[in-house]
């Protein structure tokens, strides 16, 4: 039913690496990685394929999108191990750990909109 859904939209294929990072930025903040990524990339990879997003590109931004939700409350198993590490409150870390998050952020959406960041290491291995 989502694929249906994202291929009605006829998106190009940058727009739909936007909506599925943003919707797999949510998921992170609720979902737990592995979950995340059990359930969705079966769904979204053979779509992000249909619309002509590099498969290797895709793969790597499916792993670096649940790693950021790693980091962000109410379920960030990072931010929960840094607090018991600290010794500080989950409100003291997440405060702190904000200016990381959106730099993360940040560099996910330059790997998104850039491909060669994410290929060019891969194709002078795999040619």
């Amino acid at each position: 039913m989502l694929q249906s859904a994202i291929a009605t939209m006829a998106l190009p294929p940058r727009g739909l690496l936007l909506l599925v990072m943003a919707g797999l930025l949510v998921v992170g903040c609720v979902m737990e990685t592995t979950a995340a990524l059990i359930l969705l990339v079966p769904v979204l990879a053979p779509l992000t394929v249909h619309m002509g997003v590099d498969p290797m590109h895709f793969g790597v931004l499916m792993v670096v999108n649940p790693a950021i939700g790693m980091l962000t409350p109410p379920v960030g198993i990072c931010l929960f191990v840094s607090c018991g590490i600290a010794g500080l409150s989950l409100g003291q870390v997440g405060r702190a750990i904000m200016p990381f998050v959106a730099a993360a952020v940040a560099a996910l959406m330059v790997a998104s909109y850039w491909p060669p960041l994410t290929t060019w290491l891969p194709s002078l291995i795999y040619r």
